[in-house]
């Protein structure tokens, strides 16, 4: 890897260890990679940590005795002690991985419905998440809640994207039994409270879910000391490899919920009549786990270890500052989310007035610059703004101030080609 440590965060020498950042499009057009918040490129060392598990170490993990197997089943249980460090877990046992963070959602909203005792969610009991969620992190509240007959609330957002806590103590009560919310939010970049919030759902007993995607790959993470209960994020926003998730838990709650998916290793024994269950993590990890993606993860997270995830997030707060800025001189152009960059992440999206989210991407494409349009996977966050859709670009640590430029010329350019001025 070539970068190291050092006192001033060098993107130069980061983009260079990324070999898709060095790619022409078609006619020719330097990439300028605007969407890593959908999903984030992968230097080099994970894409060689993955390729060598396959030539070299190939096998399933914790059930075949060969050498290949013992040295498959090592690397697997290094990838969970270095995602345990780098998040700041007590234990290792409370990492659980997953093949997403909307896998690591579901499997807590399905056991919390089949959980017994003072965890199992039932009628009459409430469920809390916000107006800016991922659809990951509402469809799987929405189902438990018709499964069970509890009842669904949510914080609503200002116009400014910031969650409105003006009735916190009303809308969290003693009635509520998970609190699940988006640290930072994918669509208005909003970095929530988690902690305030946290301290409430406790006073009442309440158990919180963190939906970690976005913040996680963007700067330090102590999950010891956030006062969640549980926290998800994915492999592939964070220089990883797609097809892996985490599901961090406290050890306590973890050993006394039911499994999500039956089937091999997360049994202790089975006979034809019953079976039991084994400690977790293992109790969550049922069949072949994601193993060359675990590695994958593990070569992530010493990758941003090394960069330091301080630096990380100082180089993404002043990139996606000087983005505001330079959209501010876009005649038409509406920020939706904060306008600056304060307790804010670097997913920007935005609309342009008379022109659809679809058409200024493409036209951003035809001249290589890589964004998203739609509504992100947050319909209801772009219902209570007002509007159907809109254009995001999301800037990360190898993000340079020369690819900001190139999304506000290819803006005007949009509006030229449109018959704006």
């Amino acid at each position: 890897m070539s970068a190291g440590s050092r006192a001033t965060y060098d993107v130069v020498r980061v983009r260079k260890d990324f070999p898709i950042l060095s790619r022409r499009l078609a006619g020719g057009d330097q990439l300028v990679y605007l969407d890593s918040a959908n999903t984030s490129q992968k230097p080099q060392s994970v894409i060689d940590a993955v390729s060598e598990h396959y030539q070299v170490h190939n096998a399933n993990v914790a059930r075949a005795m060969h050498q290949l197997g013992t040295e498959s089943s090592q690397a697997f249980e290094e990838a969970r002690d270095k995602v345990a460090a780098f998040i700041g877990a007590p234990s290792r046992d409370e990492v659980v991985f997953t093949r997403n963070a909307t896998e690591a959602l579901n499997l807590v909203a399905n056991v919390l419905g089949l959980a017994q005792g003072d965890l199992g969610v039932r009628a009459g009991d409430q469920v809390v998440i916000t107006a800016m969620e991922h659809h990951s992190n509402i469809v799987p509240w929405q189902l438990l809640c018709q499964r069970t007959g509890a009842t669904l609330r949510w914080f609503d957002f200002d116009d400014d994207g910031r969650l409105d806590l003006s009735e916190l103590d009303e809308l969290v009560t003693e009635r509520t039994k998970v609190v699940s919310l988006t640290w930072i939010s994918n669509m208005l970049g909003t970095v929530n409270p988690v902690s305030q919030i946290a301290r409430r759902a406790h006073e009442v007993g309440a158990l919180v879910v963190v939906d970690a995607s976005q913040a996680v790959p963007q700067m330090p993470v102590d999950v010891a000391t956030l006062g969640a209960d549980f926290v998800a994020f994915t492999g592939h926003k964070m220089v990883g490899p797609t097809g892996i998730g985490v599901l961090w838990g406290r050890r306590e709650l973890l050993a006394q919920l039911p499994p999500f998916l039956g089937g091999g290793e997360m049994i202790e024994t089975v006979t034809l009549e019953r079976s039991t269950y084994a400690p977790p993590p293992a109790r969550f990890e049922a069949g072949t786990p994601p193993i060359a993606q675990a590695v994958g993860l593990g070569a992530a997270i010493d990758y941003l270890s090394e960069l330091g995830m301080a630096a990380v997030a100082a180089h993404e707060r002043e990139v996606t500052a000087y983005a505001l800025a330079r959209m501010r001189e876009v005649s038409g152009l509406r920020v939706l989310g904060p306008t600056e960059a304060v307790d804010r992440g670097g997913a920007v999206s935005f609309e342009l007035a008379g022109i659809h989210p679809h058409d200024v991407a493409q036209v951003l494409d035809s001249r290589g610059v890589a964004v998203r349009a739609g509504h992100h996977c947050a319909k209801p966050a772009h219902t209570r703004l007002g509007v159907q859709s809109s254009t995001r670009a999301s800037f990360y640590l190898y993000t340079q101030p020369e690819e900001v430029d190139a999304l506000i010329d290819g803006l005007d350019y949009t509006k030229r080609y449109f018959g704006g001025s």
